[in-house]
């Protein structure tokens, strides 16, 4: 049977690399004659459809107990790949402050490893609900910086924070896991 949950994650998958290259590779010569403003559009529909694609996938699964291994590796794989062609192209194209990328991308990087270190021992650092808040501020702040709606920028700072502070409560709860064993 076909796991819905973890083909949603994995089209999201794909979609991450295929925005980046409508944000980075403007110059190529498919995109000739295409003005830049449509290639945003671009990116922005398939950074809608792709966050879209999140939401489901983690519905479904709890929904219908269709949670796998292979699926909480995808989906937060997915996830990252995801904010990371927002931002990093973002970034390229003078839209997102560099020290904010570097501060999210840095939080993001910690946090994977600690999930790893945390696997190697046994303990399961799952998601909490401000993990789900920092990806849908980033989330709003990627789709707004796209755009170059007014606001962006502040939506950054505010994932920042955010994503700074559901990093702390990943450390707290990784060590108060550590303690009890």
């Amino acid at each position: 049977m076909v796991n819905v949950p973890n083909v949603l994650a994995f089209i999201r998958l794909l979609m991450a690399p295929l925005m980046y290259l409508l944000l980075v590779d403007r110059d190529w010569s498919v995109f000739e004659g295409i003005h830049y403003s449509w290639l945003d559009y671009g990116a922005a529909f398939l950074f809608v459809l792709a966050s879209a694609t999140d939401f489901f996938d983690g519905y479904i699964a709890r929904t219908f107990d269709q949670i796998t291994p292979l699926g909480e590796i995808l989906d937060p794989l997915a996830d990252k790949m995801l904010t990371l062609a927002g931002f990093l192209g973002l970034m390229l194209l003078g839209r997102a402050d560099p020290w904010a990328i570097y501060l999210i991308l840095t939080r993001e990087l910690f946090i994977t490893g600690l999930r790893v270190s945390a696997a190697g021992r046994g303990l399961k650092v799952s998601a909490s609900w401000m993990g789900k808040v920092k990806t849908v501020s980033q989330m709003f702040a990627i789709g707004f910086l796209l755009m170059e709606w007014p606001g962006g920028t502040l939506l950054l700072w505010i994932a920042v924070a955010l994503t700074l502070y559901s990093g702390y409560e990943y450390v707290r709860d990784y060590f108060r896991q550590t303690a009890l064993h």
